[in-house]
């Protein structure tokens, strides 16, 4: 290959790595808890559309159920307290579980990440928790947003 030759192969890859970045994040399309559920609390066309499929979403870790767990909640706006532990706190209704593919390394509530896994649609009750889900994001993993 001639020097030519070998710029013109450099810049093309240069030119065509946005292009695969891009498809691959459009394969794992982002969403935000609100455009989970309807008013009526019904699943949304999204929701239903891309249940078993890989999601991105963006939110707060609520402080976790116990330590080293590979579950925890995902919620639209920042806790302090967990609203399990006290009965003061308010729950949001605009709420997440996720299943994390290994044991969470806890991030601060106030902290915004971003959650990528399969999303599961119906009510589900972790047996060694006991916690109630209608949506839930599996396998999933997390990072600083």
């Amino acid at each position: 290959m001639n020097r030519r030759g070998f710029f013109a192969l450099a810049s093309g890859a240069a030119f065509a790595a946005p292009l695969f970045a891009t498809r691959a994040t459009a394969a794992e399309p982002q969403v935000r808890l609100r455009e989970l559920y309807n008013n009526d609390m019904s699943f949304t066309d999204f929701a239903l559309e891309h249940e078993g499929q890989r999601v991105a979403i963006e939110g707060f870790m609520a402080p976790p159920l116990k330590a080293e767990s590979e579950f925890y909640v995902l919620t639209n706006r920042p806790m302090a307290v967990c609203p399990f532990c006290s009965d003061a706190a308010e729950w949001p209704n605009d709420i997440l579980a996720v299943y994390a593919q290994r044991v969470v390394d806890v991030i601060p509530f106030n902290v915004k990440i971003i959650t990528r896994g399969t999303l599961e649609l119906g009510t589900y009750t972790d047996p060694e928790l006991g916690f109630v889900s209608r949506v839930r994001v599996v396998d999933a993993v997390q990072e600083r947003a």
